[in-house]
């Protein structure tokens, strides 16, 4: 059964959502913020959804007419991972771009239902390099999927959700908590459960031990004490945690992402890498192995269209020894 086809109301939530840190904003400014959100997703489902992805593309024009920066940022970001990106007007037609994927994703999450639902998903969808990771789900033994801000990252989950499969998302909630609460339901349409960014791994090992998916975002940028591993050969901080988590549990870590092959609402669904324990078992430092695994994959499929990455991400916000060379500094100062 196409589980897109039932929607789940709002309380049947996955246990550790319930012990969501509460968002930060309430109150009538955030309940109009929310009001003025639906409305926009609302008067989405008026138009052709190709139609709300070609003005969002032009909506961009505005976002870089008041808020610079951003292509600033995206165009800088470029430079500095991808040598072809030398050239001007290259790099800022990338960078634009970027931001035009970025923009056309909020559509595609305000119309997810008309394009993730048993009658549309196998004419928007296709699958690439998927037999191996099909056959892992099907066993339901649980395993760590990974994927990073690339094209609609948000609908490869909702798609594998509503096709069957026990999936279990970790997400940040909104500070909003009106949106919160509207984006959370929209998301669980297709079956998706979600954990709480914060306390995840409380409850991660209970999520695979039953033998469900658990995926995360994972191109975040981890801070200081983070793990620095080479992306796009700068360092860049990242998250243990998924690392940790599959070496505890022994479970595959899939890498995969979904991009658009077409400004008509097509997509390709693909996985890019299995790492399997057996891999990092006869490793020294599985810690740092499994990490740059899953991160060079990241990067292999960003390569191959560098237009759909989200480049304003700070990805590289964290330095490595930054904090120590300013203690060292006041020491030399005292």
């Amino acid at each position: 059964m196409f589980r897109g086809d039932r929607a789940l109301p709002f309380y049947q939530i996955y246990p550790s959502m319930r012990d969501m840190r509460k968002p930060k904003v309430d109150g009538i400014v955030a309940w109009l913020v929310c009001l003025v959100v639906r409305l926009i997703f609302m008067l989405m489902q008026m138009f052709p959804i190709e139609w709300n992805l070609r003005t969002a593309r032009m909506l961009v024009w505005f976002w870089v007419r008041f808020m610079p920066r951003h292509l600033e940022r995206a165009e800088q970001h470029l430079r500095a991972a991808m040598p072809s990106m030398k050239d001007p007007a290259r790099c800022r037609a990338v960078a634009r771009a970027s931001l035009e994927s970025a923009a056309m994703m909020a559509v595609e999450v305000a119309c997810m239902p008309r394009l993730i639902n048993a009658f549309t998903w196998s004419d928007r969808f296709r699958m690439r390099d998927f037999d191996e990771a099909l056959r892992i789900m099907s066993e339901a033994g649980g395993a760590i999927m990974v994927t990073g801000h690339y094209g609609p990252f948000e609908l490869v989950g909702h798609v594998i959700a509503a096709l069957g499969f026990d999936m279990v998302a970790v997400m940040r909630p909104f500070d909003n908590v009106f949106l919160n609460r509207y984006l959370v339901q929209s998301r669980r349409r297709n079956g998706l459960d979600l954990l709480d960014k914060k306390g995840a791994m409380q409850s991660a090992e209970d999520v695979l031990n039953r033998g469900a998916l658990l995926a995360f975002i994972a191109d975040q940028d981890a801070g200081r004490k983070g793990l620095f591993v080479d992306f796009f050969g700068r360092p860049a901080s990242t998250y243990k945690s998924i690392a940790l988590l599959a070496m505890e549990s022994r479970k595959p870590v899939i890498v995969g992402y979904c991009r658009r092959v077409s400004l008509a609402a097509r997509y390709e669904i693909g996985i890019e890498r299995i790492i399997r324990p057996e891999e990092w078992e006869a490793e020294p430092d599985p810690l740092r192995w499994i990490t740059q695994r899953y991160t060079e994959s990241i990067e292999a499929f960003v390569r191959e269209e560098p237009a759909q990455y989200l480049w304003i991400h700070r990805r590289w916000k964290s330095e490595p020894g930054k904090k120590r060379k300013r203690r060292d500094k006041q020491a030399v100062g005292g």
